[in-house]
């Protein structure tokens, strides 16, 4: 996909600052989609992997684990907040009363209460746990989705790395593929909860032959400016690559793939009819057809103020999302094959703010793991009284990103090469979480 930056204020967040406006040139078919083919020649072998496949549900804005997966019921009322605890079908595991949904297959579900480390800058923290290195706020460092594309290449007509609806965007668009380059950046699939739903450019319906040619004699021209930009050992291969691009475009796999309209009504019904319950249902059908990692971005967890307004309203929607599709996934055999893993940038703060909500908290966190050999109800870690600080095994970005990529096959201490052949490891820390695995 081809971005133009504008000029221009959008959204802002809780910073202040803008995001930038842009104009994005295509879906499939013009520079990223032939240059992002690439990664399949490139790719190395897959070797001792638990995981073909990957889904990342990403909770941009810091989910708060006080009032959903660490409640303290004993802490004084300006910590503990307003919402009790419920069991759940783990014998001695609580969680908060707006999640029942949850609370019933967390027998299905690994819990790690003690995710840990020391910075509170959204755009700072989610690229730091989305590569497990930690940069600048601008994204040094490849995603583990990028990472995964790169390794493990194409899986029939489908490309190894989508983002659902997109990838997530505070100021600017976050957990890119950095200097791995476009061709290992991950597919915008839009949102599959609008109406009529339809991924850009995987149809030929309705386009008349005229309309056709146009779009030929445009590609043909973004393909020779990519030619002229690409290095000489690319361009020996360019023309492999557009046919594969045209095959992707026409290819029944694609489109069958993100036709979440074929799913039965109950079960999208089961999901939610939100975003990001048809953005989860969507993953589910995308990894089946071969997708190597799905990133559901699923943001709005930054409640500075009202906190409890906001989680009224956002942990329904998020406990009947995530429970259909780990039911879903358990129920169709998914998870045999499929790593599910659930997190933000950090958790929220302890103590309830003047706003009646909580800040930034990067010292604790709560994370969820299912599949692949996980082992179901299994519980990590600990906080403190307070939630405030980890008390028992804590597990940091780079951890994470090391148990991810180790689940999939790929040597987190392998050297990548960036544009000018400086050779770079994939991980500079971390280790396995190990115990979660049975």
């Amino acid at each position: 996909m081809l971005d133009v930056i504008l000029p221009g204020a959008a959204t802002r967040t809780c910073s202040g600052t803008s995001r930038r406006d842009f104009l994005r040139v295509g879906g499939l078919g013009a520079v990223a989609l032939p240059t992002l083919l690439k990664a399949e020649a490139d790719a190395a072998p897959v070797a001792r992997a638990r995981a073909k496949s990957v889904v990342l549900v990403y909770l941009g804005g810091g989910l708060s684990h006080h009032d959903t997966f660490d409640l303290k019921p004993e802490a004084p009322d300006d910590i503990r907040g307003k919402y009790r605890s419920i069991p759940s079908s783990v014998p001695g595991l609580q969680v908060g009363e707006k999640l029942p949904r949850m609370a019933r297959v967390m027998d299905k579900i690994a819990l790690v209460r003690s995710g840990a480390h020391n910075n509170d800058h959204h755009e700072t923290a989610t690229n730091w746990v989305l590569s497990g290195r930690f940069g600048t706020p601008f994204g040094d460092w490849p995603a583990i989705g990028a990472v995964v594309a790169h390794e493990a290449g194409f899986s029939g007509t489908l490309p190894p790395y989508v983002s659902v609806p997109r990838n997530p965007s505070f100021t600017w668009e976050l957990g890119k593929s950095a200097f791995l380059g476009g061709r290992y950046e991950s597919f915008k699939a839009g949102d599959p909860n609008q109406a009529n739903y339809q991924v850009q450019d995987l149809t030929t319906n309705g386009i008349a032959a005229d309309r056709a040619g146009r779009r030929e004699s445009l590609l043909s021209a973004v393909d020779g400016l990519a030619r002229r930009v690409e290095g000489n050992d690319q361009i020996a291969t360019y023309d492999e690559f557009h046919a594969r691009a045209r095959e992707m475009v026409l290819s029944p796999q694609a489109r069958r793939a993100f036709a979440i309209d074929h799913e039965p009504e109950k079960l999208r019904d089961r999901y939610g009819r939100n975003t990001a319950g048809q953005s989860m249902l969507l993953a589910r059908r995308l990894v089946e057809s071969g997708v190597r990692f799905v990133t559901v971005n699923y943001g709005g967890w930054d409640h500075h103020g009202r906190i409890f307004e906001g989680l009224d309203r956002k942990l329904p929607e998020f406990d009947a999302a995530v429970s259909a599709l780990v039911e879903d996934m358990h129920d169709r055999g998914t998870f045999q094959d499929t790593l599910l893993v659930v997190m933000g940038e950090f958790g929220r703060t302890p103590k309830i703010n003047k706003d009646a909500g909580r800040d930034h908290w990067g010292q604790a966190a709560s994370l969820l793991f299912a599949g692949a050999g996980v082992k179901p109800g299994f519980v990590l870690g600990r906080t403190d009284k307070h939630g405030a600080f980890t008390t028992q095994r804590p597990v940091a970005p780079a951890d994470v990103a090391y148990t991810i990529l180790d689940a999939m096959g790929v040597d987190p201490h392998k050297h990548l090469h960036t544009p000018d052949g400086r050779p770079v490891e994939i991980l500079d820390a971390g280790e396995p979480v190990r115990e979660l695995f049975a």
